[in-house]
């Protein structure tokens, strides 16, 4: 069964403004599935529906098995427990009056009653939990104490990478995530996206205007332009002929043809 089903989606801002037309996909568990195309082109309106920050108006969403209606999802609170997301600016994300670990543990704290299986939380504080988590990902648990202020955008990312995955989620939504941050720790970040999927059993929505990014992580890619899907292949297939002619253009600018 698919963990994630999008049938025919729609979303229209105004009469002549129409960010999604008819879009329909499926994920599967495990998977990393990347949407990539240019600005405009309604991935980030896709990942705000997912999140429940845009209401849709046509067509439908099932999540394991269960329909997600068209309105805002606040008060589903296990589909906001199972699907989490990471924003491209980290720094937002982060209240800077906290320090790393209060921040870390915000998700954590609004489900008390979870506890991540890769942690062994027995007798541990708040603090030792924080620090289990940066580890995760790859950070000194001495940033523990530190302000998000303190720290570069590589370390911020990985900061908000480890509290998504701190309530396990089935469905990981990566918005952009690496476009503010330089070649080489876009590189690192990615890397660490893919160690972590393989470790957790994440599935992955990786949403990017960067072609290079999409391949470096995904399996199967999705192209959007001007709102609709011209495009789906398995990356195997990346180069073959019938590849669609704004694809080749996304390859060429990226070069990776």
């Amino acid at each position: 069964m698919s963990i994630l089903v999008v049938d025919n989606l729609s979303k229209q801002y105004s009469k002549n403004v129409h960010a999604l037309k008819q879009l329909s996909f499926s994920l599967e568990q495990g998977e990393s599935l990347g949407i990539v195309g240019e600005s405009g082109s309604g991935k980030s309106t896709l990942a705000k529906i997912l999140i429940g920050l845009e209401t849709y108006q046509d067509g439908g969403i099932t999540f394991q098995g269960s329909p997600i209606a068209p309105k805002k999802r606040a008060p589903l609170r296990a589909y906001r427990k199972n699907v989490q997301m990471i924003f491209q600016d980290a720094a937002s994300a982060l209240n800077p009056k906290l320090p790393i670990w209060k921040s870390l543990l915000e998700q954590l704290k609004n489900y008390k009653e979870f506890t991540p299986s890769f942690i062994d939380v027995e007798g541990l504080s708040d603090k030792d939990i924080a620090r289990e988590l940066l580890g995760l990902v790859g950070l000194d648990s001495s940033l523990a104490d530190r302000y998000p202020g303190e720290l570069s955008g590589g370390q911020k990312q990985r900061v908000s990478i480890a509290r998504a995955i701190s309530l396990e989620p089935s469905l990981l939504i990566c918005d952009e995530p690496t476009a503010s941050l330089d070649v080489t720790v876009q590189v690192q970040i990615l890397t660490l996206l893919k160690k972590l999927q393989q470790q957790l059993n994440i599935t992955i929505l990786f949403i990017s205007h960067d072609m290079r990014a999409v391949t470096f992580l995904c399996e199967r890619i999705i192209v959007l332009k001007e709102g609709s899907m011209v495009d789906q292949f398995e990356l195997g297939k990346l180069y073959e002929h019938e590849r669609n002619p704004y694809t080749k253009a996304l390859l060429n600018a990226a070069s990776l043809d």
